[in-house]
């Protein structure tokens, strides 16, 4: 079974914070690369705002790499990010992102998910030949299915070469795959993939960049995101038990983690 069809990650503030002069778009990328990528994105002003755009990124457990659209200065690449983080934006942008799947970015080359936790790096500092590639492919001022054509083009040349793809253990996909399937309500101790607890954790940290019972707490969040649940079902449903917190005090404190602000703030009161 894909991991692509079973992880969707969601970053709905957006919506949440909308604004009629800001877009946000998600393309697709091309068949072969869907087990590397979630998606293409763009981000942008349709006119000068009012003021700073203050930008809500929700953790999702993905690697992304992103820059200007109007100048390729500089290109910056985030890693797995343990709770949410924000950015100012400014009053006028246009931000070209390319969006890895988990363990995406590991498999295309062999670079540890651990080196970018929590971090906003220079991508020409930790990967100077991609960021000299996407460089140099670069047209300004176009939509974005042309950036996804350019950035297929990027990435196939990289799977078919195959220079630095790696192959993931099967054993570590297979607990991965356990996790999605159970919507983060896993036991990790009672996982049997072959490989002990530790060795799990070593391998797992390597692909994904955390712990798998970590990887688990983004995965209940992410999926109660893509449910998009109103606090009125979240309370009668009880969904929290379910997905494995403790009780409600547990889910909202490890939501407004994830997500900067409370269950009630972002599905609404009703």
């Amino acid at each position: 079974m894909s991991l692509a069809n079973l992880f969707y990650p969601q970053q709905p503030t957006i919506a949440y914070e909308a604004r009629k002069n800001i877009s946000y778009k998600e393309v697709s990328p091309h068949e072969n690369l869907k087990e590397y990528i979630y998606c293409y994105w763009r981000l942008k002003t349709s006119e000068k705002l009012d003021s700073p755009f203050i930008y809500r990124v929700v953790s999702d457990g993905c690697v992304d790499i992103l820059f200007e659209a109007t100048s390729l200065d500089r290109i910056f690449i985030t890693g797995f990010s343990k709770s949410f983080l924000q950015y100012d934006l400014g009053i006028v942008f246009d931000y070209i992102g390319i969006r890895f799947l988990p363990g995406g970015f590991p498999q295309l080359f062999n670079i540890s998910a651990v080196e970018l936790i929590d971090q906003f790096l220079d991508l020409s500092e930790f990967s100077p030949k991609l960021s000299a590639v996407i460089g140099q492919s670069w047209i300004k001022q176009e939509g974005l299915n042309h950036y996804r054509s350019v950035f297929d083009q990027i990435f196939l040349e990289i799977i078919t070469n195959g220079a630095s793809l790696i192959t993931p253990d099967s054993r570590v996909i297979n607990a991965m795959i356990e996790i999605l399937k159970s919507g983060g309500g896993t036991d990790i101790k009672s996982l049997d993939v072959g490989l002990s607890e530790r060795q799990l954790r070593r391998v797992f940290q390597f692909y994904y960049g955390v712990s798998p019972k970590a990887f688990c707490q983004v995965v209940r969040f992410q999926n109660i995101l893509r449910a998009k649940p109103s606090m009125g079902s979240l309370k009668k449903s009880k969904v929290f038990y379910t997905l494995g917190y403790y009780d409600q005090a547990h889910f909202i404190k490890e939501f407004k983690n994830f997500y900067g602000v409370t269950p009630t703030q972002a599905f609404g009161r009703q």
